[in-house]
């Protein structure tokens, strides 16, 4: 029977497949290219009954709400920081707000039966008939039952595995960079949020630390060629999008000079068939992931969840496991990831006028409305099984054989 299983990412979907295996008997080994977890990141979020029925299963519901954010509301600004749109903070916020970085932290906390290969990444994967024969870049081989690639949207198992990744990553035409920064403007968990025509700048407070901000920009472009790994030429590249604007936008960017923590990314959206190949398969954004918008995590932890079971009810037999995973939940995945196509075009509409519609309907009660039954239909709309043998090792909460229910929850008023 298959019992070791490397993940390559961890992030959410690794730790969170670990803690499944781990509840199912295998052995999960996660290996991170970081050289330790990641700490603060931007805001997550969970909503409906099928995110929060996860995360109570796993037992870490109540240890993410001690450290929720409490939400945020996003209020844009002219240039004299006049009002012109708000969004609630349950809106962006879901049910369960938490940074990234404390989620990770939780998640990787319940999985106590995972072994972790930090400071590490896969460099080649050669299946046999009887493993996979894995070599990393320190130079280690190891060889496992099973590898799963939950390293993103620019997963390094998806390309060893399935081939380069413009056959599967879809740019959508906006990138989002974020830094830390003081927070001179005082503010409070929320954010105010600028925007010319393609362009968004934002400034968010640190609910855990007054005296510090996040900045986030997003600007509309064609795909642009620079190296992931090159802080400096990230940094110009916000520099040149964002030079002469006003509002507060020249001290986010002296912040930017001196920030050495800085996230830039595409906005894009991951598209393969199958998930998987041999005994290699794909969890989370690394199969069907959207940058922003997408509900990402929440499908992270459904897939997870199912991956781990489909492979126990198949007594290991990933022949039969990986099919059956991805057929039960491939359809939530994307549906729940058309959300991520309109990302870009909310925060930062191309014209003027784009810009003007937008700020007109967000400022209409029925309009979000309709808004909040989309987000709580893409959240739901499947049913999990009870995997038993998982339940019968839980000793926490959730009853045996009760599946999970997605239904969604009415709409705000």
């Amino acid at each position: 029977m298959t019992r070791t299983v490397l993940i390559s990412g961890a992030s959410i979907a690794g730790p969170a497949l670990a803690y499944w295996l781990g509840r199912h008997g295998f052995r999960p080994t996660i290996v991170e290219i970081a050289p330790a977890l990641r700490t603060g990141g931007n805001a997550v979020d969970f909503r409906g009954p099928v995110h929060l029925g996860l995360l109570e299963r796993m037992g870490v519901l109540d240890a993410l709400r001690e450290v929720r954010t409490g939400g945020t509301a996003m209020r844009f600004v002219d240039a004299d920081g006049r009002r012109t749109m708000e969004m609630p903070a349950d809106f962006a916020g879901g049910d369960v707000e938490i940074l990234r970085g404390d989620l990770s932290r939780i998640l990787c906390a319940a999985g106590e039966h995972t072994e972790y290969l930090f400071g590490d990444s896969i460099t080649a994967l050669h299946e046999t008939p009887d493993g996979v024969e894995v070599t990393f870049s320190s130079g280690r081989q190891r060889t496992f039952d099973l590898v799963v690639g939950a390293d993103g949207v620019h997963s390094n198992v998806r390309r060893l595995t399935f081939g380069p990744e413009r056959q599967h990553v879809t740019h959508l035409g906006y990138y989002v960079a974020g830094w830390p920064m003081p927070n001179h403007l005082g503010l409070g968990r929320d954010t105010l949020n600028y925007n010319t025509p393609g362009r968004l700048a934002s400034i968010g407070g640190d609910h855990r630390d007054p005296d510090r901000a996040g900045a986030f920009v997003a600007f509309a472009s064609p795909e642009l060629s620079y190296d992931r790994y090159d802080l400096d030429a990230q940094k110009q590249l916000v520099r040149e999008r964002f030079a002469g604007l006003g509002w507060e936008v020249p001290r986010m960017l002296a912040a930017l000079d001196s920030a050495d923590d800085l996230y830039f990314d595409q906005i894009c959206r991951v598209d393969i068939e199958p998930w998987s190949r041999g005994r290699i398969a794909l969890v989370g954004d690394a199969a069907c992931g959207a940058t922003i918008g997408g509900m990402g995590n929440g499908t992270a932890l459904v897939a997870a969840y199912t991956l781990a079971g489909e492979l126990a009810a198949a007594g290991g037999d990933h022949t039969v496991a990986f099919p059956r995973y991805e057929a039960r939940i491939s359809r939530f995945a994307k549906r729940a990831q058309k959300g991520g196509a309109g990302a870009g075009r909310f925060l930062a509409p191309r014209t003027a006028h784009g810009l003007a519609i937008r700020n007109w309907l967000h400022n209409r009660a029925w309009f979000m409305t309709l808004t909040y039954k989309i987000a709580g239909d893409r959240s739901s709309g499947i049913d999990l099984p009870a995997y038993p043998e998982a339940e019968s090792r839980a000793g926490r909460t959730g009853r045996p054989g009760e599946p999970l229910s997605g239904a969604s929850r009415p709409p705000r008023p």
